[in-house]
């Protein structure tokens, strides 16, 4: 039995890290595993202008523990008024790796999202001639649509016509949750890609409501069917490059999870590598854990694999149950399962 298994060090391409006292609290357990993040924008208020994410990335950059070696990619929240030229300036520069595009009202702090498609077509004309990728957040938020069709519906009605009336538009659809989404995957081109999160690998909605309802295990897009489990499964560990880890990190204080509406979010940081070992182990793929966490997001983003490297070693680890912030406590996602595998 393997005992110790060693990979290029990781990527995680969609974070969560808040900002002021969360910021500082929760990123040493993402800069510690994983050497580069894509960023999320939607702060309060959101960061939609070249020069806000110079800001926040340089809050980020002064919360880094100085024995870490992290790069934050920075980007940037799409609105019917983002300006294309501030958008191909920004990349120009260097400043940000992807423009996110939030249907408005879809999840936490995206209701300066996007209504109406139309308004932001100038935008994906710029990004599809500068080869700048679109990170969707891919559900409708239509009150008629169910909560668990969200997903499927998004590709239809919304990503389909954009990536139609846009070619050339490289797209990620993050934090995916269908076997539809991993179908419609598979039958594009070279210009779509998908995260899939930690989370997703590991439960499925029973977790959040058999038994009683599961606050910590609420997540959006929400937790599907087992046969969507499954699927996204065989995909993270197929090898296949168009799947990479995007963790989806959301650390809520859990004042803020244990309310009558309470937020959406898995706090996965710190124990994210060691569920994943596990979880490539059982399905016989711990030789592909490499490609889902550390190959094939950045050939997809045109960055280097890092050179630096991780080694997970057969041994049990001991993760809090929460880690404590000038906010409240933040619990650490519980994978429900034993964890063989240490960083």
């Amino acid at each position: 039995m393997t005992q110790t298994h060693t990979i290029r060090r990781p990527d995680d391409w969609h974070l969560h890290l808040r900002d002021g006292d969360m910021l500082r609290a929760v990123l040493p357990y993402t800069s510690r595993d994983f050497a580069r993040a894509i960023i999320m924008p939607n702060l309060v208020p959101p960061v939609v202008t070249a020069a806000d994410a110079r800001a926040y990335r340089d809050r980020i950059i002064a919360a880094i523990p100085g024995a870490d070696d992290f790069t934050p990619l920075m980007t940037l929240y799409l609105t019917e008024d983002t300006d294309p030229a501030d958008v191909a300036a920004a990349h120009a520069d260097g400043l940000i790796a992807a423009v996110k595009l939030y249907p408005a009202g879809a999840t936490t702090n995206s209701a300066s999202g996007v209504s109406d498609f139309t308004k932001v077509a100038a935008v994906f004309d710029k990004m599809a001639e500068i080869g700048l990728p679109l990170c969707t957040h891919g559900e409708v938020t239509d009150a008629d649509v169910d909560i668990f069709d969200r997903e499927a519906v998004f590709i239809d009605r919304v990503l389909e016509p954009i990536r139609r009336d846009h070619p050339g538009l490289r797209v990620v659809m993050e934090h995916i949750t269908t076997s539809d989404a991993v179908d419609y995957v598979k039958t594009g081109d070279t210009n779509l890609a998908a995260t899939i999160t930690t989370h997703h690998l590991v439960i499925n909605r029973n977790h959040i409501l058999a038994g009683g309802i599961k606050p910590h295990y609420y997540c959006l897009p929400v937790a599907k069917r087992e046969t969507h489990r499954l699927a996204l499964r065989a995909a993270a560990t197929s090898g296949d490059s168009w799947f990479f880890l995007g963790t989806d990190s959301a650390p809520h204080t859990d004042a803020n999870k244990l309310l009558p509406c309470g937020c959406a979010g898995c706090f996965t940081a710190p124990n994210t590598m060691s569920i994943l070992a596990e979880v490539f182990e059982q399905d016989g793929a711990l030789d592909r854990l490499e490609a889902f966490t550390s190959l094939n997001g950045p050939a997809f983003y045109g960055l280097p694999p890092n050179e630096a490297t991780l080694t997970l070693i057969r041994e049990m680890p001991d993760y809090p149950a929460h880690i404590d912030t000038a906010d409240g406590p933040v619990t650490v996602f519980d994978p429900a399962m034993p964890l063989n595998w240490s960083v």
